[in-house]
């Protein structure tokens, strides 16, 4: 089952009284000195009332347009991971998010991913939020967030604050993640007071796929770095410091099935196409999801694909050719490992797009081509 988931004692001393030579030199010297004073003291007010104004400012409610930034694709990384070294890298892009709901408050992480304040999220740890608020590394005071767009069914949500000149963290190049890589899960876990707790890992598993609170993921990280309720929406670097997912839910044990030390994270290759789909429908709007109109199983002999169990009249399923008992093996060529798997991938795609379905139907595979619709209303 998965989860959402004493100071040194002083020494008095009255300075000498300045000889008559260097009494003129004395007043310039005082004078200078009060005119530091006032100008640090006027710079200190002006950054002060800058970051003051960041808060209360109303935050931006369109996308920005700055790149996110990814990496090159660079060799392995040599040697073991430095944990302190990771997060003094990474730190200033990780916050802390509050979000008022209906039934009362959810708390998460997020990663700033723009210098001018937007932040990366898990959709369920604002989905349905009244009022949001994050709290940067270093602050004591949180600021106003507002929900620029979500995606349910990927799990993910674009922020943004207001002000600029943000830490935006660096996402892995999406390939050069390997089995076996040490990473840290970042996050504010069970909503502790302080800084967000660091755990440390390796990648376990690539490419896993799970179905959790109505969200059907696929192309997920597993990792064995403990991940914990306020970790959601938090990320998963490297060595390097950089992004390889953001952590989304963690394996329970259920009365049938024991887990230990099993996470997951949206992969940087997941969620990098699902930034800019945000950035594009910013507005709070949820981006629309393809429909196929079956209903599945998965197979009970051990082998991968997802069993279609029935196919409903006048459905794009119905319309390529799709039949009860098909097979589905693949979409667009990516093998489908089980049911969760086929969901997953078709709630990727958008009404419109056209997709390639691969079916085993009584020994021989078949292609079909599929034209997904909206999902039509209940």
């Amino acid at each position: 089952m998965t989860s959402l988931p004493p100071p040194a004692p002083g020494v008095n001393a009255v300075p000498p009284a300045p000889s008559p030579r260097h009494a003129k030199r004395r007043a310039v010297l005082l004078v200078a000195v009060v005119a530091a004073v006032a100008w640090l003291a006027g710079l200190t007010g002006a950054l002060l009332g800058s970051q003051v104004s960041d808060w209360l400012d109303s935050p931006p409610t369109s996308a920005s347009d700055e790149p996110i930034n990814v990496s090159d694709p660079s060799g392995p990384i040599e040697g073991r991971l430095d944990v302190g070294q990771v997060i003094d890298h990474i730190a200033a892009s990780v916050v802390t998010i509050s979000a008022d709901m209906d039934d009362g408050q959810s708390v998460g992480t997020g990663v700033i991913v723009s210098s001018d304040g937007e932040i990366l999220t898990n959709g369920h740890v604002v989905n349905g939020a009244t009022e949001i608020r994050v709290r940067l590394a270093g602050e004591t005071e949180p600021r106003e967030a507002r929900l620029l767009a979500i995606d349910p069914g990927n799990d993910l949500a674009l922020l943004r604050m207001s002000g600029s000149g943000f830490d935006a963290a660096a996402f892995a190049d999406p390939d050069s993640v390997r089995l076996g890589d040490e990473v840290v899960a970042i996050g504010f876990a069970l909503g502790l007071d302080g800084d967000p707790s660091v755990t440390l890992g390796i990648v376990s598993a690539l490419d896993r796929t799970i179905g959790t609170d109505g969200a059907f993921l696929d192309g997920l990280i597993q990792t064995d770095a403990a991940i914990s309720s306020g970790n959601s929406g938090g990320p998963l670097v490297n060595a390097r410091g950089e992004v390889v997912g953001i952590n989304t839910a963690v394996a329970r044990d259920t009365a049938t099935s024991a887990a230990t030390n099993i996470g997951f994270a949206i992969s940087a290759k997941e969620a990098l196409p699902v930034i800019e789909e945000l950035r594009a429908q910013s507005g709070g709007d949820q981006r629309s999801e393809g429909y196929l109109g079956v209903e599945l199983d998965d197979r009970r002999d051990g082998g991968q694909g997802a069993v279609i169990t029935s196919v409903q009249a006048g459905t794009p399923a119905a319309a390529a050719g799709i039949e009860t008992d098909d097979l589905v093996v693949a979409v667009d060529g990516v093998a489908i490992d089980g049911a969760t798997g086929l969901v997953a991938s078709i709630r990727d795609l958008e009404p419109g797009d056209s997709t390639a379905i691969t079916v085993v139907r009584n020994g021989e595979r078949i292609d079909l081509t599929v034209t997904l619709t909206d999902r039509p209303e209940d």
